[in-house]
């Protein structure tokens, strides 16, 4: 079982590499989004891409088992999407990007959101290709989820903490959640962001600018 699993994750990474690739020659920004079901994702990209679209170019591949409810609801902003539906897969993996780049054809010194399907768990172990992991866990969730899924979050460059508007109404600890995750990953970035609200939206935005104009550069 050792062999199979590092021959899938071999042949993963080979495929990321050509993604890294492709995204680098465009001067694309590639993040990859994860998180577990219910976190908000997608209501935070929405808001996300209302707040981008006009300034910087923008499309999205959706990951889930099924159903094309999160692309719809993305095509709605304007953005190019496209859903990639894994059935009985757990996670997005590079070799499906790939395929799906070639379908979407995002533009140049633009930004490519990776939706990926809901767990904190299969996702971490495949690359992507992408320039950054970041792990989205909502304060509806428990502090220990980093202690819990170790493995996502020591993967991840940024943690945003979201649904931060419902806190008054919630027993949860943000700097326990915090402390736990830099036991995992002490050079982790943390941003609390309410899509609702837009608290926190404007480091989000802030952080994925500089990622972009490190990736155009690059190109």
């Amino acid at each position: 079982m050792v062999q199979i699993e590092q021959d899938i994750l071999g042949k993963n990474n080979q495929y990321a590499a050509a993604n890294r690739r492709w995204f680098s020659e465009r001067g694309i920004l590639a993040l990859n989004l994860v998180s577990s079901p219910g976190s908000g994702k997608t209501s935070l990209l929405t808001r996300t891409i209302d707040d981008i679209k006009g300034q910087t170019p923008v499309a999205v591949i959706e990951g889930d088992q099924q159903s094309a409810n999160d692309a719809e609801r993305i095509r709605e902003t304007g953005a190019k999407a496209l859903q990639i539906n894994t059935g009985k897969g757990c996670h997005l993996d590079a070799h499906m990007v790939g395929h799906g780049l070639e379908s979407l054809e995002p533009e140049e010194n633009g930004i490519v959101f990776i939706e990926n399907v809901g767990n904190l768990v299969c996702p971490a172990a495949f690359d992507l290709g992408e320039a950054h992991k970041v792990v989205i866990l909502s304060v509806t969730e428990g502090e220990d989820k980093p202690l819990k899924y170790p493995n996502m979050f020591a993967a991840a460059s940024l943690m945003l903490v979201s649904k931060v508007d419902l806190l008054p109404h919630l027993d949860f600890d943000v700097e326990q959640l915090i402390a736990n995750a830099r036991r995992v990953n002490p050079g982790i970035n943390v941003i609390q962001v309410s899509a609702t609200t837009a608290q926190g939206m404007d480091r989000w935005l802030a952080w994925i600018a500089g990622a972009a104009a490190m990736a155009s550069a690059s190109a």
